[in-house]
């Protein structure tokens, strides 16, 4: 068995912050399935490829799952989650630990900036500096690996610009997820020494991890970050 990813920006007394692999990739997620009794609930959204981010400020937002693809919440005791399998999970949390985020970035997510607007949400809706924001990024396919046509590359250059984030090779175009939502996090403002950055790529590596450009499976790996509870609440 393998374990679980943990960054090291985002895991501290506050946050729990993990990604999995196939060890842990199953389709229905409970807090049981991934061995996590300090939690009270598991939220994730219905994923569709969107720029729609839920926030999450009172429970009884979580008894409605909506079509959104980052999720925020200040609430403590909710560990939130996305699934991938060869786009970008990330997660975020404010250096206090009072406020975390999951976003769920393919292509698609990617050209429409999601990441760019999870962050604008925390900073301008939950004044944060941007300095104050840890930014961690899943494994998922990367530039090696994940050929794209022409106009998927113009889709991204319009909300990236050009960079080391697209290559054009005599093979064709290739595109790193990573790199280009790091291109994002650093244009909002989050400096360079708070992102923290997988090295795996899960094309190259699918007895690890669920690819879906390597062998088009349904199963997914997840991302998940949670506000701790408190010792005593907890107990209760």
């Amino acid at each position: 068995m393998v374990a679980n990813i943990y960054p090291v920006n985002l895991n501290n007394r506050q946050v729990l912050a993990f990604f999995t692999d196939k060890d842990t990739a199953i389709i229905n997620y409970t807090l049981e399935s991934l061995s996590i009794s300090s939690f009270k609930a598991l939220y994730m959204p219905r994923q569709g490829h969107t720029d729609n981010v839920q926030i999450l400020l009172k429970w009884q937002d979580t008894r409605s799952v909506s079509i959104s693809d980052a999720v925020i919440t200040n609430l403590k005791g909710i560990l939130i989650g996305v699934k991938t399998a060869d786009c970008l999970p990330i997660l975020l949390s404010s250096k206090d630990g009072a406020l975390v985020a999951a976003v769920h970035a393919g292509w698609r997510g990617t050209a429409k900036a999601i990441l760019k607007k999870t962050l604008d949400i925390m900073i301008n809706r939950f004044s944060l500096s941007a300095d104050d924001i840890l930014v961690a990024m899943g494994p998922s396919i990367r530039g090696c690996c994940y050929e794209v046509g022409p106009e998927v590359v113009e889709k991204i250059i319009e909300v990236t610009g050009q960079g080391e984030h697209i290559k054009n090779t005599n093979t064709g175009f290739y595109v790193d997820l990573c790199k280009a939502n790091t291109r994002i996090a650093l244009g909002a403002g989050v400096p360079a020494e708070n992102i923290w950055v997988s090295e795996y790529c899960t094309y190259c590596n699918p007895e690890r991890f669920h690819s879906y450009r390597y062998s088009k499976t349904t199963k997914r790996q997840g991302a998940f970050i949670g506000i701790k509870l408190d010792s005593e609440e907890n107990n209760e």
